[in-house]
């Protein structure tokens, strides 16, 4: 009996073996299908981050902690009345409706350039703002205090009292060429920190009929309501221009976004720094571009440089002997295309300074010495 046991014991255990081996590595020769269904699966190998080239995750994680969101609020004032636009409502009721008055918000985003707590923004995003308040990526939030802002750059600096700020570092955007990656990070329709990719579609965009001052570097990144004031940024992180406007028949990005290029940017932003607002050179003339037509009516072969339109009388350009009908086609050496890079130089040079204007009068070419002055505020 015992040994009749003692066989039954092992040849047990030896079947409870095989079936384990069996149910474990073959589950598929069993008569009776097993309780849930192996699924086979196949997963790549962990990838070392330095290894992933389709990846720009280390610019964003570099990037975005020096994108705040930027929160604005002003006092408008709203008619008390429906029916207070309408003059023949006024004419019998007058003014004893006496408007009433609330606070209007809006966002955008900034880019954290120094360590002193300056933050660069477009200038549309503060415009007529009573109180400014940035968050940061990290959770922590201020008041923030304007410096000073230039329209025609729609450019603007802003300082916060914050410490331990994560200051970006700027990129070489004269170095960018079309076909570049880039990113753009910034807090779109109020939904939070974002980043979106794509690439440098142009360069030195102009005549987009945003700005006095265009030099735009446009991208097809998605950029939309509140990207604006946010970084552009190259695939390593660094700042190469500040998301600005876009191009839009239904108000989100259509894939034609302007960013201004951080080497302008960086000289409003010193300029604002150091004296509040921005002072440019001046001639004191308008331009209008050069056609074939004009070139031919002037007898010239190509359409090169601008054609002055109508001089300020006793501007710089007047005192120089500067006319109507020259041609402008250079200025301290530097040919100009077209009048918007005329613009774009005379107003980077310092007032006060004596530069040498070449134009074509007469089919001749002729230099003349102009002193700049100091360009009028625009409103």
């Amino acid at each position: 009996m015992y040994r009749f046991w003692l066989i039954f014991a092992q040849t047990a255990t030896v079947l409870l073996a095989i079936f384990f081996v069996i149910s474990t590595l073959r589950p598929e020769l069993l008569p009776w299908k097993p309780r849930g269904e192996i699924v086979t699966i196949r997963e790549v190998a962990p990838v070392v981050e330095e290894n992933r080239p389709d990846s720009y995750a280390k610019a964003a994680e570099i990037a975005m902690p020096s994108v705040v969101n930027i929160f604005t609020s002003k006092e408008v004032k709203e008619p008390a009345h429906p029916f207070m636009d309408d003059p023949v409502f006024r004419r019998f009721f007058g003014e004893q409706f006496e408007s009433r008055p609330r606070r209007a918000s809006s966002l955008g985003s900034g880019v954290i350039v120094s360590a002193n707590g300056y933050i660069l923004t477009n200038h549309h995003v503060i415009e007529a703002a009573d109180e400014v308040e940035v968050a940061l990526l990290d959770g922590r939030k201020a008041k923030a205090k304007l410096i000073g802002s230039d329209p025609e750059t729609d450019l603007a600096v802003l300082k916060t009292n914050l410490t331990d700020l994560p200051v970006i570092t700027f990129g070489q955007s004269q170095q960018v060429k079309v076909g570049d990656v880039v990113l753009a990070v910034g807090n779109p329709f109020g939904v939070g920190q974002s980043v979106t990719m794509g690439i440098v579609s142009a360069l030195s965009r102009s005549r987009v009929g945003i700005n006095t001052f265009e030099d735009f570097i446009q991208t097809d990144a998605a950029i939309n309501p509140g990207n604006s004031g946010g970084a552009l940024t190259d695939t390593s992180g660094n700042l190469i221009g500040i998301n600005t406007a876009i191009y839009s028949r239904s108000g989100g990005s259509l894939g034609i976004g302007f960013a201004i290029p951080v080497h302008i940017a960086k000289q409003i932003m010193e300029q604002i720094v150091q004296t509040g607002s921005v002072i440019r050179g001046w001639l004191g003339v308008s331009m209008q571009d050069m056609t074939l037509e004009l070139a031919e009516s002037f007898g010239l072969e190509e359409p090169n440089g601008a054609l002055i339109a109508s001089v300020l009388k006793d501007g710089p350009a007047d005192k120089a002997g500067i006319k109507t009908g020259d041609i402008l086609i250079g200025i301290a050496g530097k040919p100009l295309k077209n009048s918007a890079e005329m613009l774009n130089v005379v107003a980077a040079l310092p007032p006060g300074e004596t530069v040498a204007v070449t134009v074509i009068r007469n089919k001749r070419e002729k230099s003349i010495p102009v002193k700049l002055g100091v360009r009028p505020k625009q409103k």
